[in-house]
């Protein structure tokens, strides 16, 4: 796999879609949780959403709310359509992964959407996560469109698949993958004792 170093070598990794509230709330706190350094990686495992019932959906949507208050995270602000096709966004995210601003770009993208409520379906709102973090418009449409930009986004999911990463969001440290944001801790004492 090409940019794939010896597991061992490798930094911690935090895997994220940019569709997933899940992904939104453990990007809130990974940084604090997490010891430094941990890459940030975009890959292609978008939320689902599929939900049996209108119920289940409600509880769904009101245990992310909770835990968003309860973090004293901005109010949650559901984007119209939830879940959103996140293909555009994961790619952009990606682009800004190469000029060393995935971290700046994802949070904001993060806020545009939960907080927000905007669907980042729209490369409209899309493109306003990038102004937070100084990427021109143009270069971000043009740097999501291209065939190196697709390319690494797929090459990071078949890595992440690879490592045994199955949902997002997840942190694979030195061999081990930790999922969902209730592991976070765990994920934080493995890359401590590391």
């Amino acid at each position: 796999m090409a940019g794939s170093s010896t597991d061992s070598d490798a930094l911690p990794a935090f895997y994220f879609d940019l569709s997933s509230p899940e992904c939104w709330l453990a990007a809130e706190r990974v940084l604090r949780v997490v010891p430094p350094p941990c890459e940030w990686i975009p890959v292609a495992m978008p939320f689902e959403g599929a939900f049996r019932c209108a119920e289940e959906e409600a509880i769904f949507r009101a245990e992310i709310e909770r835990v968003a208050a309860e973090r004293d995270l901005q109010e949650v602000r559901w984007p119209a359509p939830f879940p959103f096709d996140s293909s555009f966004a994961q790619r952009a995210a990606t682009f800004a992964k190469g000029g060393g601003k995935t971290v700046g770009f994802a949070l904001a993208a993060f806020r545009q959407a939960f907080a927000g409520g905007r669907d980042l379906s729209d490369p409209q709102n899309v493109m306003i996560a990038a102004a937070a973090v100084e990427i021109h418009p143009r270069a971000l449409l043009v740097g999501a469109e291209t065939a190196g930009t697709r390319r690494r986004l797929e090459e990071a999911t078949q890595l992440a698949r690879e490592r045994g990463v199955v949902s997002v969001p997840a942190v694979w440290v030195d061999g081990e993958v930790f999922h969902g944001d209730d592991a976070l801790e765990a994920a934080g004492a493995a890359v401590a004792a590391a």
